[in-house]
């Protein structure tokens, strides 16, 4: 015979583990210290400086 389940408990253990989920993609999207933003924007705007010394000039 089939296992009996409550569905309000599946669904509140469904939405438990799409909360979870959703947090942890938050903790990686925005948990970042300023230290380390600092740092990825200095990394990021002399990867854009080297790249555009060497493009062509227009005038050329």
């Amino acid at each position: 015979m089939a296992e009996i389940v409550s569905l309000s408990k599946a669904r509140k253990a469904k939405a438990r583990v799409a909360k979870d989920t959703r947090a942890a993609e938050n903790r990686v999207k925005f948990g970042r210290t300023k230290a380390e933003k600092t740092l990825a924007e200095a990394e990021k705007a002399l990867v854009d400086k080297r790249t555009d010394a060497h493009k062509r000039g227009e005038d050329e």
